[in-house]
C-alpha cells in the first residue's frame, strides 16, 4: 500500500526520535509470524520498554542516519522489525531470546550498541546484560567487599587473644 510523503516523514521522525533515547537497537526477520505472535511479541515488548516498528528498509535507514546506529544499514533487507531498546541495553535481546525459545520464526539479523554493529551470535551475551537493580546490587556487594574484609582483618587479633585466653583457661579448669 502507498504512503504519501508527509506519512513517510512522520514516520522517518518517529523513529529517528525513538533512536535518540535507544541504548540498543535489534533487528529481527519476522517472516511467518502469525499475527498473535507478533502481538504477543509486542505486549512482552511494551512491558519491559521496548519500542516495536515494522518499518520499511528505506524509511529505516534514513532514521538511523547521522546516529549512532547508523551501522544498522547493511542489515536493513527484507521484511524486518525494529526493536529499540531504552530502559535497558539487553531488554530487546532478552524478549527476543525468551520469544525464540516458543517460536524458532523470529531470527536477528544485526545488533547494535555503542555504535558497533553486532551479529546474531551475540544475542545471548547482550541479552545477559543486568538490569539496572541487578547492576546496583553487584556495584553494593563490590563496593562492601572491601570494608568487610578490613573488618575481619582488623578483629582478627583481638578474636585470636581471646581463642588463646580461652584455651588457657580451659587447659587450667583440666588441671
Amino acid at each position: 500500500m502507498p504512503i504519501n510523503l508527509d506519512t513517510k516523514k512522520q514516520i522517518v521522525a518517529e523513529v529517528s526520535s525513538e533512536l535518540s533515547n535507544t541504548l540498543c537497537a535489534l533487528v529481527a526477520k519476522y517472516d511467518g509470524l502469525t499475527v498473535g505472535d507478533m502481538t504477543n511479541l509486542r505486549i512482552q515488548a511494551r512491558a519491559k520498554g521496548v519500542y516495536v516498528r515494522v518499518v520499511r528498509n528505506t524509511l529505516a535507514r534514513r532514521a538511523v542516519l547521522g546516529t549512532d546506529f547508523e551501522c544498522l544499514n547493511e542489515a536493513l533487507t527484507g521484511p524486518l522489525v525494529l526493536m529499540l531498546s531504552q530502559e535497558e541495553p539487553g531488554a530487546a535481546a532478552r524478549i527476543v531470546r525468551d520469544f525464540s525459545k516458543k517460536n524458532d520464526v523470529l531470527q536477528v539479523r544485526a545488533m547494535a550498541l555503542d555504535g558497533q554493529l553486532l551479529g546474531p551470535e551475540k544475542l545471548s551475551s547482550i541479552a545477559s546484560l543486568p538490569n539496572k537493580e541487578e547492576s546496583i546490587v553487584q556495584f553494593m556487594a563490590v563496593s562492601k567487599a572491601p570494608v568487610v574484609q578490613f573488618v575481619r582483618t582488623f578483629a582478627e587479633p583481638v578474636s585470636q587473644l581471646v581463642r588463646v585466653l580461652s584455651a588457657i583457661a580451659d587447659s587450667k579448669k583440666a588441671v
